[in-house]
């Protein structure tokens, strides 16, 4: 399903995080929890920038997604505004497998809190107890917290710098939950690939059911054509048809990561001339009206 879309509400969350409400009834009656869009913000432009669903309205038929300013595509897509339009595709991927674990650990990191949510809200509506770790470099990047909050029968808050929660890893807090008797059920992390490895790594001596899910790849605006391409108990494995939920204690994070910062060179470059040509139009506006 696609066509225009209208963007309802653009909301800037950080410096470069931004949410946006779409007009997307369809899609927001048939999505379910890990779910993705693709977004592309202009009709003859090609560059497709793939979304989690952080969230749905079915009754006011709209989707919320959550993104970071990476990429030349997502700068653009930030400066849309309420009123514009822009193609959305989906829902698309696999939904997150809900069921009534018993004690469910959600584990976000970042911008991982956005997709993060919808799960938490599915485990909750199908009985779990549900314990979120929400964690960020600084208080500015902890998004969704007020759903968070309401969702979750706990949230603890995490910081790299100690600006709000506890100044931890999001590994300090998980560690100490593993360690309960009876321990949780299942553990659920999104995050960027060093937290969600570290997560694998945290709860792997115990026992405990991990699911990774890789969804972060293709935020990250590495593409859908190989781009996503992962190595899952040896065998390889598309986080856009495969996933975007793996075994954490199965995924090659070593190979993962070495891959991904092939991309973040490139990434960066782009980024970094998006900025330049976006100060440089700034700066011919401000010379054109000092005239």
């Amino acid at each position: 399903m696609h066509g225009m879309h209208r963007i309802l509400k653009k909301t800037r969350l950080s410096e470069e995080v931004y949410r946006m409400d779409i007009e997307a009834p369809l899609v927001a009656r048939e999505r379910k929890a890990g779910q993705f869009v693709i977004v592309q913000y202009e009709e003859d432009y090609s560059e497709r920038i793939p979304l989690t669903i952080a969230d749905s309205d079915p009754v006011a038929g709209t989707v919320s997604v959550i993104f970071q300013t990476v990429g030349a595509s997502t700068h653009k897509l930030a400066l849309k505004e309420p009123g514009d339009e822009i193609i959305l595709l989906g829902p698309l991927g696999n939904p997150t497998h809900i069921e009534k674990f018993g004690w469910a650990v959600c584990v976000g990191g970042g911008i991982g809190l956005a997709p993060l949510y919808p799960i938490v809200k599915a485990l909750k509506d199908a009985g779990n107890k549900v314990t979120v770790i929400s964690g960020a470099r600084t208080k500015d990047l902890l998004v969704m917290q007020d759903e968070l909050n309401l969702a979750a029968d706990e949230n603890i808050v995490v910081t790299d710098d100690g600006s709000s929660g506890r100044k931890a890893l999001v590994t300090e807090p998980l560690a100490e939950l593993c360690k309960m008797a009876p321990p949780p059920d299942i553990v659920v992390a999104i995050g960027p690939p060093i937290m969600m490895k570290f997560c694998a790594e945290t709860t792997r001596p115990f026992g405990i059911k991990t699911l990774a899910s890789l969804n972060t790849i293709m935020i990250d605006g590495t593409g859908m054509c190989g781009g996503c391409r992962v190595s899952v108990g040896g065998q390889t494995k598309f986080v856009c048809v495969d996933g975007p939920e793996f075994d954490a204690h199965q995924v090659d994070w070593a190979q993962m990561m070495t891959r991904l910062g092939a991309y973040k060179t490139q990434e960066k470059a782009a980024h970094d001339k998006c900025h330049l040509e976006m100060s440089l139009a700034a700066l011919k506006e401000r010379e054109g009206a000092a005239k």
